[in-house]
Formats: C-alpha cells, sequence, structure tokens
C-alpha cells in the first residue's frame, strides 16, 4: 500500500528540493531584497547580476576575475582555457574571493570550456572578458559579437590594424557594448593630465615624449615537450604552427607574464604591450580617439634619432626612452606635464592639483574600469574605451611597429586607414588566418 503523504513529508520535501535547487546558483539572500546595505552600498539584485564568462584564465585573467568580482556585481557563467593547470588556479582564486567576501554569495561549480566557441552558446553568459594572447583578441572579440555577448577585451586591442577594424565592425553590427582594457582612463592621474591639455593648460603641444620599451622579435625559441594538459594547437589557434617553449605559456609554478608579447607572431612587443597603456593617454589627450598621426618616421640616426609620429595639426610625438619608464611627458608652450602609474608632476606646479572648472572641457569620468562596463552595458551606452577607441590606440602602436620593420618613412591615411601609395606596407595590416579561424576583414 502506499503511504498517504503528511504535511510534514510534504514540508520536508520542499525542503529539500529548495536545498538543491539553491546549490545551483550564485545568489545572496539578502540581494533579494534590494536597497542599500548597512554600509551604505546599493545591493545588486537578481535580475541586475551579470553573467560573465571568461575566455583566458592565466595571470591576467585571474586579476580581472577578482576586479570584476569585487564590483559585487556580477556572476562567473563559465570559463575557458586550454591550460588545464591554468584553469585549475582560476577555480581556485575565484573560489578564494568567494569565502573572502560573503557578500557575493556561495561558490558554486563554474563548467569549463577547451573551446571558447562552447561558451559562446551559453545563454545564461551576458558578456565575456577576453584575456588571452594578443593573436587571438580579433578573433576572438568578432565571434563573441556574432553570438550576441558584450565584450571586454584585453589591451592591446588587436595585433594587426585591419582584425582591429573588424572589430570595431563587428561590435557596431550588433550591437555590443565593447570596453577595451586601457584602464589608465578610468585612473585620476590620468584623467588630471588629459582635462589640463585640453584645456590649454600648458599652452600648445609642441612635443610628447612616450617612454615604453622595444617593439617586438622574430619568434625564434627552441622548442620543448609540450606539457600534459595544454592543448598548444588550440593556443594557437588562428596561428600557423610554431613549436612550444614555456616562455610563451609559463607553467603554474612561473608566477609571471609570459613573454609570448614579445614574438611578432603573438604580440607587438612592449611597443603595444605598454604602449597600449601610454600612447593611449597621448591620444585622449589630443582628442584623437577617432583618427591618428598621418606620418611615422623610424629611426634614421638623423633628423629621427627615434621613433616619430607627426599629426595632422603639427604635433610631434616620440617612442623615446627618459627619466620615467612607462610614462608620458606632454610638453607644451607654456608649461609641462609628466604622467605615469600613480605619479603627476607638472609645471607650474599648481596645475597637479588645479580644479578644472564645470564650464571647462571635461572627458569621459570613469573611476572603476570594471563598473563602468557593467553600466555601460545595462544603459546600453559606450564606456570609457569604447572598441573605436581601443583599435585607434592599438593601430598607433602597430603602426610604429611597422616603421620600425621597414625603417624608412610612412605616410598614413587615418580615414581611410591605408597607407598612401605603399603596398608594402599595407600588406603588414593583415595577416593570414586559419581556415577555421577566418573572420571578415
Amino acid at each position: 500500500m502506499k503511504k498517504e503523504k503528511t504535511a510534514s513529508t510534504t514540508r520536508r520535501n520542499f525542503l529539500k528540493n529548495t536545498a538543491m535547487t539553491l546549490t545551483g546558483i550564485m545568489i545572496v539572500p539578502r540581494f533579494v531584497l534590494g536597497g542599500m546595505s548597512t554600509h551604505g552600498s546599493r545591493y545588486i539584485a537578481p535580475s541586475d547580476i551579470i553573467s560573465l564568462g571568461f575566455i583566458g584564465c592565466g595571470k591576467q585573467g585571474r586579476g580581472l576575475s577578482n576586479s570584476f568580482l569585487n564590483t559585487n556585481e556580477i556572476r562567473i557563467a563559465a570559463l575557458s582555457e586550454v591550460y588545464q593547470d591554468k584553469t585549475r588556479l582560476m577555480l581556485e582564486r575565484i573560489k578564494s574571493t568567494y569565502e573572502k567576501n560573503t557578500a557575493l554569495g556561495a561558490y558554486t561549480d563554474i563548467p569549463v570550456y577547451k573551446d571558447f566557441r562552447e561558451l559562446l552558446g551559453r545563454k545564461d553568459v551576458d558578456a565575456v572578458v577576453i584575456a588571452t594572447p594578443d593573436h587571438w583578441h580579433g578573433v576572438m572579440a568578432v565571434m563573441s559579437a556574432e553570438a550576441g555577448k558584450d565584450i571586454y577585451c584585453e589591451k592591446p586591442l588587436s595585433l594587426t590594424i585591419k582584425e582591429g577594424r573588424a572589430m570595431v565592425t563587428a561590435a557596431r553590427q550588433h550591437k555590443r557594448v565593447f570596453q577595451t582594457g586601457n584602464m589608465q582612463r578610468s585612473w585620476k592621474e590620468f584623467r588630471q593630465a588629459v582635462e589640463l591639455v585640453r584645456n590649454g593648460y600648458i599652452g600648445e603641444i609642441k612635443n610628447i615624449k612616450v617612454n615604453v620599451g622595444p617593439p617586438p622579435v622574430p619568434y625564434t625559441l627552441p622548442e620543448q615537450p609540450i606539457p600534459n594538459g595544454l592543448d598548444w594547437k588550440l593556443w594557437l589557434g588562428p596561428n600557423e604552427y610554431k613549436p612550444f617553449n614555456e616562455e610563451l605559456a609559463p607553467p603554474i609554478t612561473k608566477d609571471v607574464f609570459p613573454n609570448w608579447r614579445l614574438y611578432k607572431e603573438f604580440g607587438g612587443g612592449m611597443v603595444t604591450d605598454w604602449g597600449a597603456h601610454m600612447f593611449d593617454i597621448a591620444q585622449w589627450a589630443m582628442d584623437m580617439d577617432n583618427s591618428g598621426p598621418v606620418k611615422i618616421f623610424a629611426p634614421d640616426g638623423k633628423d629621427h634619432p627615434f621613433l616619430t609620429y607627426q599629426y595632422k595639426n603639427g604635433t610631434i610625438m616620440t617612442h623615446e626612452p627618459w627619466e620615467w619608464n612607462n610614462a608620458v611627458w606632454f610638453t607644451g608652450t607654456e608649461g609641462e606635464i609628466k604622467v605615469a602609474r600613480g605619479k603627476l608632476e607638472t609645471t607650474p606646479l599648481s596645475l597637479k592639483d588645479k580644479v578644472i572648472g564645470d564650464n571647462e572641457k571635461h572627458v569621459y569620468k570613469s573611476e572603476n574600469h570594471y563598473k563602468d562596463f557593467l553600466n555601460a552595458m545595462r544603459k546600453r551606452s559606450k564606456p570609457v574605451s569604447d572598441v573605436e577607441t581601443g583599435h585607434r590606440t592599438a593601430s598607433v602602436c602597430t603602426l610604429g611597429n611597422i616603421a620600425y620593420e621597414l625603417k624608412r618613412p610612412l605616410a598614413w591615411n587615418p580615414k581611410k586607414e591605408v597607407f598612401k601609395n605603399d603596398p608594402v606596407a599595407n600588406a603588414l595590416l593583415g595577416r593570414p588566418l586559419l581556415d577555421e579561424w577566418k573572420i571578415k576583414l
């Protein structure tokens, strides 16, 4: 005979099923109520929590997971990584963050995919965070836009200028919010420097010195055995085959930024790695987020001892060393501004703390690069470092690398994004992509 269900057994089953349901989601019960916390911060309702998929679980990806989780406005819905050890380390980092910040809710298992296209197929992923080597950015961003995902992509935006333009086109066509990881635009010292320049506090800009490291070199490292748990073919992705060396994908026992960025097949050297930050500030200050230089001169030991950019208005920008590493030095007719991370020096000295008036020129104000992206997603607006901005900055860096490679002057049309009467230089605006990963360029 069947036993009839009593009120108590029904209640027990209900509680059991409810508990099983709750173990499958990340939610803070207090979030349901919305409103303000006792500390004055806003609770985020479940409907406003944004689900992110992370593509790339290396050192930069792990750092970004912290930055986004610390906004208390997201949950991580899925990961994609081709190196198993790095996946494990990322999961441990995320779990540790949940343990330290109970406001995030309870940690639950996060699905992991080797092929990022499986992650893109998940309907519960609102946006992706791309933290892979540069040679992957263009393909991943275009496919993410086509899959209907908003995008946060690390800098430099692309490996080639044509891929950068394809990223802009895809983001616009599919109406995607796209933030480039030029996070210095969300730092006060850089915003202050830019607004001082924009408002003419050092007069007319005569020259700008950007001190970042050298251009890339061809990949020539010796072949080493591919470690267990690394899908080397997927790591290479759209690139032709190159032998593995741990400098490209170091083991997790080495807590370092990998050196793939030094080789032209995968990155643009320090010209794009740090240049994507520092040339970005110069572009911002000159109000060139939709344009770029018109001439680029390779170092010639005579008229141009350093890589030199010339803009249409006559402003000169050089890639040259000076006292501060990874920094920008603006020289105007009435003063100077030097800016680096955590450092701002001005001549005259009073400009450093100058309050820019309400009626003066102001740039987009963001104080948190990650929250700015999330806010832009909610408003369906452009964030502080929109895809076009990221593309133009990466283009300046890549133009410099092309001049370094060809060792001669170049004439650039920033509107059409081509070199004038220079088929050899124009051939370097793109690169071959393997058939499986071809995108419209």
